[in-house]
């Protein structure tokens, strides 16, 4: 079985971020570990939080993995929270890529057409240079306007700007793309190009597919996360691109579903009373 690395932040309080991929990676079979970018006090989105930095951590961290010779099949970035720590990010990723390691990139920057409470346009060009190191990156449609410096549209846009937005996002250097949370001649969809993701089953088609899904409306925090975990595990597990994105999709509805009327939905959503769902 595939393992992978998890680099990303950790929250005290919410189940997001590595809180919510972790369950998810696990109980698909897939030997997960853990490299924090930060640690967290609760979701950003009450207003108020504390973040510790762990970029010399994660500077400590790397050479004594590399001298312990610890290999991963895939690691997968999430949030970034300096400059330092995306270098060392994405030089690492660059290095095991060329070992035969598969880079899953998730550009956590914001949504609804505004970035996240907390991250500031800095932090895009630091996205920026993680999705240049990637076989598959897979923002949302919010984050891949502000990648590519893009007019987000609330209204939604035409199946060709779709796909001229993930031209831009390949031109970044990610081989293959995902957009979600994105309006396509007027219907939810997932819109995507498979350009081929090392070292898995999801060879190069050179293809681009639309997937479209019903929305039920509010912001659930951690979906992202959950539909990133799900969509990995589901490649790592010999599935290809499409076909993985079409349960990630579905698994994070139904687990919206489940828990719509959450009262407080910054927590995010209890994974591991969902993992029936998978």
């Amino acid at each position: 079985m595939k393992q992978i690395l998890l680099i990303n932040d950790v929250v005290g309080y919410g189940k997001v971020g590595m809180g919510a991929m972790l369950p998810i990676l696990s109980y698909l079979g897939v030997p997960t570990y853990c490299l924090p970018t930060a640690l967290v006090s609760n979701t950003l989105n009450y207003g108020q939080f504390n973040i510790q930095d762990n970029t010399e951590y994660i500077r400590g961290t790397l050479p004594v993995w590399k001298q312990l010779g610890f290999r991963f099949d895939a690691v997968c970035t999430g949030l970034m929270f300096s400059d330092d720590e995306a270098t060392l990010i994405s030089n690492y990723c660059a290095e095991v890529s060329q070992q035969g390691t598969t880079v899953f990139v998730d550009p956590i920057l914001g949504d609804g057409g505004s970035l996240y409470n907390g991250i500031n346009d800095h932090q895009v060009q630091i996205m920026r240079e993680m999705v240049s190191v990637a076989h598959l990156t897979f923002p949302n449609y919010t984050e891949a306007c502000y990648l590519t410096g893009s007019t987000f549209h609330p209204e939604g846009i035409s199946w060709e700007e779709a796909q001229n937005l993930i031209d831009q996002l390949r031109s970044i250097g990610s081989q293959s793309v995902l957009i979600t949370s994105c309006t396509i001649e007027g219907h939810n969809s997932v819109v995507g190009y498979c350009g081929g993701i090392a070292n898995t089953t999801c060879q190069s088609t050179g293809r681009y597919f639309c997937i479209e899904y019903s929305e039920i409306p509010g912001i659930f925090h951690g979906t992202g996360d959950i539909f990133s975990a799900v969509l990995i595990g589901n490649i790592l597990g010999g599935h290809q691109l499409e076909e993985s994105t079409r349960k990630a999709m579905d698994t994070v509805y139904h687990m919206i579903d489940r828990y719509r009327d959450t009262p407080d939905r910054n927590m995010g959503i209890p994974v591991e009373r969902c993992l029936d769902l998978l």
